[in-house]
């Protein structure tokens, strides 16, 4: 149910992403890049479930980070980029979420100073296109913060000229079988 798609370009960055083949909407992009010895590095989530760290069974005895902890991630949707925070209880009414256009982001505050999040849109950092106040909006249910910025016209026709181009790409191999590189 999903398309892969990995890209390497010229500076030695590398992206994965990861589409709905139904709707084909992006389900997950992450970034790596090579590390200073020419290794590759980590994997960065930019969209979809950030990766939990594969602890091992002493490791995870010793120090676990809390279930209740708050979890931001990135889930966009076709027309705006959205953002989840989850296990965060407070009322809609503690939140405030604002534009910082000098330092070109968005800036997540609540009243009773109990969270506070600073977070850029690399999509539009990538464009060079300015930040919009009036494009942002939020929401609060089940102990989610929402979270939701919608695309400006010119990525909304990047990303329908990208879909016709992965449209014309022919899988390089429909099996789940290992890479082979040489």
């Amino acid at each position: 149910g999903k398309r892969k798609i990995h890209y390497l370009f010229e500076d030695g960055k590398e992206m994965a992403e990861e589409y709905d083949v139904k709707t084909g909407q992006l389900v997950s992009r992450k970034w790596r890049e090579k590390n200073t010895l020419g290794g590759s590095g980590k994997w960065q989530v930019e969209v979809g479930e950030p990766t939990s760290p594969l602890l091992s069974a002493l490791e995870s005895e010793l120090i676990k980070e809390s279930s209740s902890n708050p979890v931001f991630m990135r889930k966009d949707t076709l027309s705006s980029f959205q953002w989840r925070i989850r296990n965060l209880p407070y009322p809609k009414e503690v939140y405030s979420v604002s534009v910082e256009k000098e330092q070109r982001c968005c800036v997540i505050r609540t009243t009773n100073k109990k969270y506070y999040k600073k977070f850029s849109i690399p999509d539009l950092d990538r464009y060079q296109l300015p930040l919009d106040t009036a494009a942002l909006s939020f929401t609060h249910a089940n102990n989610t913060l929402i979270i939701t910025y919608q695309k400006p016209k010119e990525i909304l026709a990047a990303e329908e000229q990208l879909q016709k181009e992965l449209k014309k790409i022919k899988a390089a191999n429909n099996g789940d079988g290992d890479c082979k590189t040489q």
